[in-house]
């Protein structure tokens, strides 16, 4: 044999050797790690062990939730911030933490220039709720009772920054009343209160309120969704109760680090549209009372910068009622 060619043919395997090692290596290769702001058992931390599950079925690895709970979620946030960005840690995040807590307080993240955005999951609504004892049948009785008793009516919430502290300064600057902010640590304690008639009105998620309207130990007066919910199909919205820019809907969605690669972005957002499209996931969602909600990954992009702007804007009355 022509030793020119056993040379040549040994250059070409090691060119063709080279080029397969350079090859990246399909997405993904290990265990995905979802960070979740939350205690075990809480609401999110239950949507995202279901989400968690259906992912790892897609993509062939093991999925594993991480509870980081502590400080509205941005304990969990900064985790994600700081990890590696090659899709193997990811914020499976409730929207108050991303959109809310850092227009109103300081951070150390920003939330549109340090996550790139997979998309959303499933949304939820606030409720008004009065306990069961409440002389208030309406929202229009209450408000009523707000302008001619200013500072009078109060209002319980998670914490400062939670979303049913901004519900409560919503419903202030849209009804032009004053009310007093109590702020408990989490939904529970504040649903305790309100049931024992010790506080006004609670903002109370849709997925845990229905139950406590269904057992009669609450009322609702309004939704804050634009639409009624099926599960609370009597319960008119803020809109039909005559305030029309009153639009208060959270989500839950994925997030991975700033600079995550573009066909790992891709790769979770296809699989995050499959799972949406899962008709028994589907079915678990409605069932804990929230609608599927496919935002695309630029879309979801441009909710959370809107939604930081608006709450921006809002910053300086919920710092007066904190």
């Amino acid at each position: 044999m022509n030793p020119w060619s056993i040379t040549l043919s040994a250059a070409l395997l090691g060119v063709w050797g080279a080029a397969a090692q350079a090859q990246p290596k399909a997405y993904p290769q290990q265990p995905i790690k979802l960070v979740v702001g939350y205690s075990p058992g809480g609401s999110v931390d239950i949507v995202a062990r279901q989400y968690g599950q259906k992912l790892s079925e897609l993509l062939g690895q093991s999925v594993i939730v991480e509870n980081k709970a502590g400080a509205s979620g941005t304990l969990a946030a900064n985790a994600v911030k700081n990890a590696a960005p090659n899709g193997y840690t990811l914020y499976f995040v409730a929207s108050p933490t991303i959109s809310i807590t850092p227009a109103v307080t300081s951070t150390s993240f920003d939330p549109v220039a340090d996550f790139s955005p997979i998309g959303s999951v499933v949304k939820y609504t606030n409720v008004l709720l009065v306990g069961a004892q409440s002389p208030f049948k309406s929202l229009q009785e209450l408000l009523a009772f707000g302008k001619a008793q200013p500072g009078q009516l109060t209002y319980a919430s998670a914490g400062n920054g939670s979303s049913n502290h901004l519900s409560g300064v919503l419903l202030g600057k849209y009804a032009g009343i004053t009310m007093t902010h109590v702020p408990f640590k989490g939904n529970a304690p504040a649903m305790a209160e309100l049931m024992a008639n010790r506080v006004s009105i609670l903002f109370d998620l849709n997925t845990t309120a229905v139950t406590q309207v269904q057992s009669g130990s609450v009322r609702a007066l309004a939704l804050t969704s634009p639409v009624r919910n099926p599960q609370l199909p009597q319960t008119p919205t803020m809109a039909e109760s005559g305030y029309p820019d009153f639009n208060f809907e959270g989500w839950i969605g994925l997030l991975a680090p700033a600079k995550t690669a573009p066909e790992v972005v891709e790769a979770l957002a296809q699989a995050n549209q499959k799972i949406l499209a899962d008709a028994r996931f589907v079915a678990d969602m409605e069932r804990s009372g929230y609608a599927i909600d496919p935002v695309s990954t630029a879309d979801l992009k441009k909710r959370i910068a809107s939604d930081y702007q608006f709450f921006k804007q809002l910053a300086p009355d919920v710092q007066a009622s904190q």
